[in-house]
């Protein structure tokens, strides 16, 4: 069956096809995949993928079921659009799991979703979100009108400012909540609100978040598919890219120094700089101008409310430091998960094992609970990303006995160990690339 081949379902006999031959099809221009033994054509699909097209390539050549079941709230009617795709099934022989995965620990997994699910671990409590955004909004509201009844000082632009960054960085939880669908029972409402939150609340694209997140989770710290380990050379991340920086004697930048320049540029330009630039950069041209709309209102609203207190440019100016200030916030702990765990070429792992190497969590408390808007529990997110942040700490303790069943590292962290973890793995690496460098 060549590349383009596709078929509906019909009275004909099945295809059936071992795992050598859909492992072939991994190819930009041939991608098949494999869900609950079914073999599908996602050539041309691909392309029409919601979620993007680069997150539904990664598992081209793959069995995808646990990422399919993860990522759609309702299985069943994303199954409607797979049917055209369908080209057959695996051959009776042939192992439910590609590349020799533990079926026992897959098949556990798959029934502690099933518990997950008929336990309502998938439901969310509105009143919960509603009271969550009612805080950012509250805050927004206090940073203006603290301004409005007691003037401008500085130290009263600098307390309006950490407001403002607060606001921003837990509109940033609450948008990530939305659009992982979540928060309400329909996926058009998660996706509305989240324009909503993302664009109007943050001046940021949906779509953009939407393509760049989602492969994050399909591929978590896999170079080559993980956005969040593309550094664009600025780092050498994990053990293995900077021996293979070193040994090519490559030195973009000397990374044996990447923990202290990373002061530098990583917190403070990450959102200001980055993530603005990549943001409109993707909107116009991918000519997206829904969501453009959306962050405009955003920054519509933000100089019709500054305007008056400090001109054109000193609303420039507090919105540049609001962003500097929520960069940090966002970076130390988006990072403070991942950045010290495993990162490394694709190996093909099954879903929990390939999360929870990826993975760590960072100890509860009702501070770090807010703080981190409940990514303290990146593992239970990673493996369940359209539960609600409230259900996470029902769910961890059941994760983490099936992890002990199978000898998976359950990594649970202070807050301070996190962070200063972050910067001894840049150091590791660092050091890493600079003995490949110098010796090899």
């Amino acid at each position: 069956m060549g590349g383009g081949g596709q078929q509906t379902e019909s009275s004909e006999p099945a295809k059936v096809y071992t795992w050598e031959e859909v492992q072939k099809h991994c190819h930009r221009s041939d991608k098949w995949l494999v869900i609950d033994r079914k073999v599908y054509n996602i050539t041309q699909w691909a392309k029409r993928h919601p979620g993007g097209i680069r997150v539904i390539s990664h598992f081209a050549g793959e069995d995808a079921t646990d990422a399919f079941v993860a990522f759609h709230p309702d299985p069943n009617f994303v199954r409607k659009f797979l049917k055209p795709l369908l080209i057959g099934e695996l051959a009776t022989t042939e192992p439910s799991q590609d590349h020799g995965k533990n079926a026992v620990l897959v098949q556990d997994f798959q029934a502690l979703r099933d518990r997950v699910e008929r336990e309502g671990l998938l439901r969310a409590r509105p009143l919960f979100f509603s009271l969550y955004l009612g805080h950012i909004l509250l805050l927004e509201a206090l940073a203006l009108g603290l301004l409005w009844v007691w003037g401008t000082s500085w130290s009263l632009t600098l307390l309006c400012s950490l407001m403002l960054a607060t606001s921003q960085s837990q509109a940033g939880w609450l948008q990530h909540d939305y659009g992982h669908l979540s928060v309400c029972k329909t996926s058009s409402w998660n996706h509305v609100l989240h324009k909503f939150v993302i664009g109007h609340l943050k001046g940021a694209s949906a779509n953009w978040w939407n393509h760049r997140h989602f492969q994050h989770h399909a591929k978590p710290n896999v170079f080559s598919k993980d956005p969040d380990v593309n550094s664009l050379h600025v780092f050498v991340l994990g053990d293995k890219q900077p021996v293979e920086y070193g040994i090519k004697k490559l030195k973009y930048m000397p990374y044996h120094h990447q923990h202290q320049y990373f002061f530098l540029i990583g917190p403070p330009l990450v959102i200001p700089v980055f993530f603005t630039i990549q943001i409109f950069q993707t909107m116009f041209s991918q000519r997206n101008w829904v969501d453009l709309a959306w962050a405009m209102t955003f920054y519509l609203r933000f100089f019709c409310c500054y305007y008056p207190f400090f001109g054109f440019f000193g609303s420039v100016a507090l919105i540049s430091f609001v962003r500097f200030l929520e960069s940090h916030w966002f970076v130390w702990v988006t990072q403070m998960n991942h950045l010290p765990m495993e990162i490394d070429h694709e190996r093909h792992q099954d879903w929990l094992t390939m999360q929870l190497s990826a993975t760590c969590n960072i100890e509860q408390s009702t501070f770090n609970d807010w703080f981190s808007g409940h990514l303290n529990f990146q593992i239970e997110h990673h493996l369940f990303p359209t539960m609600p942040r409230h259900n996470y700490h029902l769910v961890a303790p059941l994760v983490r006995a099936l992890c002990e069943k199978h000898g998976l590292p359950y990594q649970v962290k202070t807050l301070q160990k996190a962070i200063i973890d972050v910067v001894g793995s840049l150091k590791k690496s660092g050091d890493l690339w600079l003995d490949a460098y110098l010796h090899k």
